[in-house]
This record gives structure tokens, sequence and C-alpha cells, in this order.
């Protein structure tokens, strides 16, 4: 079975959202300059601002499987999963879904973080995020547009 054929109908989706906690992989991405690329989200919840980029893992998906779609479906690029170092398990609460403002949206985040060789330009999608920029670390920690979230994967990062 192909990661395609384990997206949920929208249906199914709202139920499960509405009723337990999904899991996902975000990506602390950092160039040679030391900056970390964050994305201005488009959809619900965090819509607005900017985020790690990353995503859930699919019903079956083994975590390389998903650290390999999720990099190529974020980053234009997919890299594996040895290639990056666990920054750790984290909990994201929202008090809104990918379907308004209810269900409210409970995340179990296993965060990584990946370091960028010289040779690696990334042309991120413009799927989840509107566009992107690269950040440097000490003007993020007040900036309110970057989603507390994504801030609170700094401590780890040192």
């Amino acid at each position: 079975m192909c990661a395609a054929d384990m997206f949920l109908p929208a249906d199914t989706f709202k139920t499960v959202v509405a009723g337990t906690p999904l899991v996902s992989i975000d990506l602390l991405v950092r160039n040679l300059q030391g900056e970390l690329l964050l994305g201005e989200r488009l959809n619900r919840p965090a819509q607005g601002s900017w985020f790690a980029p990353g995503g859930r893992i699919l019903k079956n998906e083994p975590l390389d499987t998903a650290f390999a779609r999720l990099t190529q479906e974020e980053l234009g690029q997919p890299f594996q999963r040895d290639q990056a170092r666990l920054l750790g398990v984290y909990e994201h609460f929202y008090t809104d879904s990918v379907f308004g403002e209810a269900p409210d949206t409970h995340y179990v985040v296993i965060a990584y973080a990946l370091e960028l060789g010289a040779q690696q330009n990334l042309q991120p999608p413009s799927v989840q995020h509107g566009r992107y920029r690269w950040w440097l670390i000490e003007e993020m920690r007040d900036e309110p547009r970057i989603h507390s979230n994504t801030r609170d994967y700094l401590q780890a990062l040192y």
C-alpha cells in the first residue's frame, strides 16, 4: 500500500481529529549560515503564522518512509531520517483544525533537526506554506509572527 492510499476521506479524518491526537514530524532545517527555514502557513491550524515544515504520519507508514515522504513534500527533495538529529517529542494543542473552528486539534510531534550541506539548495513547494524564508535564530526568539510551537524547538537545537 502506498502513502497516497492511506489518506482518509474528509468526514472520517474529521472524526479522527475530533477524537484522537495526530502524530506528525516537524523539520528544523538549518543552512550553513545557521538560519532556519520556516514557511508561512496557508491552512488551519496555525494559519498565517511562520512554522517549521512538517506533516502527519499516515496509518501503517513506517517512520523512515514518512520522513522521506514529508521531506519530499515539504522541502522539494527527499532526505533519510538517519541524516537528521532527533530533537524530541512535543505536544501541540490548537483551538481549531483544518476543518475550521471545530474540532480542535492535538498533535504529538516528533521533531528533527536537518543540517543542509554546501551543495544542497531547497525548492520547497507552496502547498502548505505560501512562502518560505530563512530566519536567523536570534530573530525568531521574540518574533510574534513565528508560532510559539516552532519557537519551542529552539531550546533543543543547542
